[in-house]
């Protein structure tokens, strides 16, 4: 039952083959098997779950008629607030933090009738592409125990790959969500920044952070957004763009879709297998009619560098309220209020996010604002118009998730640059705030490969169209892990 999709659950349920509580006994026995090996749960609310799963059920049996996902096990990543949870942020620093509220997302969800299981392992304040700087405990990638999920939202990808959950909620901020995809063998969704509201995920960088779905398919995938887009009042940045229904994208004819593959996303770094792998993907959408040609973002080679610029900024001034006095992790012993800031932030936070912060406070200081700040900014606006300009020509740009399959746990956690060299093909995106998915792609030594697919802004559709066709000329999004 753990293997099956969102659309194949919502099914029985309908047909009242089983039960949303019969569903949910048979995740929180999954998890309770399983977890303790793969790490991808920081808190699991198994009593809230299963009145929540009564309740569907009383509606099933009174003939309501319910939403899609209705009575379906779910997890939120642990930078999502939930009335009355903990979010943690898998840091020191929120270790006992107890939200007051729901995030939009949340509340979407609940009026869904969605099961909220648990809250998902992650790197550190969303801080980090192997989640490996959690507090807590390291996530393991569910097809190599000695192998990263991916990071930051880990947890969030390896229990839908394993079957914990049937889908799940992750931010991306630099490529979150899809490289964990890539590297779990999920499907895994960026949507247009402020496609999604927001409002009660706990900030890493503002101008970057976007919240989306990890699913086992692509139909899933447009399922699950359907759920969770629109316009939020509370939050500044959520576009007042129609939401459409997801769903009617898929099994369409791709014929004549003009794909651009990026000269720049296939050249050094890259693995040979990956590279393989990608190229026989081109080969699937061409025989389906699709038209792929070579294009050029030249700008996209200063997009890491700007990324780490920029969100180390944004972080550095959204992390400064985390300060020991109003609320989160307090140091025991100190001697005056900076003795408090001082020692509060030094134990609270790891090293990764001390590191951001301190790289973010560097960059906005008086004297090197205009270096390295604004001139981030300037070369942001470069990449923004060298991607719109792209899309006059190619309705979607292809191209690997990730250089690598997953590697070693332990492998790159002292190389910082090793380790940010992960997203070299993902924090274009979020720079440039378009939307992105990672879908399966096959296997390469018994790991997950990632393809991804960039489309032009809120054309989420044509991104799901493609994948979705994809998909079904394939069977990579079947493959599971044997865990």
């Amino acid at each position: 039952m753990h293997k099956k999709t969102v659309h194949e659950i919502r099914d029985l349920l309908r047909r009242k083959e089983i039960s949303s509580v019969e569903l949910t006994k048979i995740a929180l026995e999954r998890i309770n098997s399983i977890d303790d090996r793969l790490g991808a749960f920081i808190s699991v609310y198994g009593e809230q779950a299963l009145e929540a799963a009564k309740d569907v059920d009383r509606k099933i049996a009174s003939g309501e008629e319910l939403p899609d996902l209705a009575g379906i096990p779910t997890a939120l990543k642990d930078n999502m607030n939930m009335k009355g949870t903990k979010t943690t942020c898998a840091s020191r620093m929120l270790e006992n933090f107890v939200s007051p509220y729901d995030a939009g997302v949340t509340e979407r969800l609940k009026e869904n009738g969605a099961v909220i299981i648990g809250k998902t392992n992650m790197d550190e304040f969303a801080m980090g592409s192997s989640n490996e700087t959690s507090y807590f405990k390291k996530v393991r990638n569910p097809y190599d125990l000695e192998r990263v999920p991916g990071g930051s939202s880990g947890g969030s990808a390896a229990a839908v790959a394993s079957g914990e959950v049937y889908y799940s909620l992750g931010s991306d901020t630099g490529g979150s969500i899809r490289q964990p995809a890539a590297m779990c063998g999920v499907v895994g969704l960026k949507p247009t920044y402020g496609r999604v509201s927001r409002y009660g995920l706990v900030a890493f960088a503002s101008s970057l952070d976007q919240i989306g779905p990890f699913t086992k398919d692509v139909e899933d995938c447009a399922i699950v957004l359907n759920a969770i887009s629109g316009k939020d009042e509370r939050d500044s940045t959520s576009a007042d763009v129609k939401v459409e229904d997801f769903t009617k994208y898929l099994n369409r004819d791709i014929r004549g879709m003009r794909i651009g593959m990026p000269v720049e996303f296939f050249g050094e770094g890259i693995s040979e297998d990956v590279r393989k792998i990608i190229i026989d993907a081109v080969e699937v959408f061409k025989s389906q009619g699709a038209e792929v040609k070579e294009i050029s973002l030249p700008m996209s080679r200063y997009a890491l560098e700007v990324y780490y610029i920029l969100a180390s900024s944004e972080a550095s001034s959204n992390l400064a309220r985390f300060d020991g006095i109003r609320y989160g992790y307090r140091a025991e012993s100190y001697s005056d209020a900076v003795d408090i800031y001082t020692k509060s932030r030094s134990q609270g936070f790891g090293d990764e996010v001390k590191r951001r912060i301190m790289l973010g406070t560097y960059a906005l200081s008086a004297g090197y604002y205009d270096a390295y700040y604004k001139k981030a900014l300037q070369i942001r606006t470069l990449i923004i118009n060298e991607f719109k300009e792209a899309y006059k020509n190619v309705d979607i740009i292809l191209s690997p998730t990730s250089p690598t399959t997953a590697f070693k746990l332990g492998e790159k956690i002292n190389d910082p640059l090793s380790m940010y060299l992960s997203d070299i093909y993902t924090v274009p995106v979020n720079i440039a705030g378009i939307p992105a998915i990672s879908i399966p792609a096959g296997l390469s030594n018994g790991l997950p490969v990632g393809l991804q697919l960039m489309g032009n802004y809120f054309e989420e559709g044509t991104l799901l169209k493609a994948a979705h066709a994809f998909e079904r000329a394939t069977e990579h999004h079947r493959i599971r892990p044997s865990i």
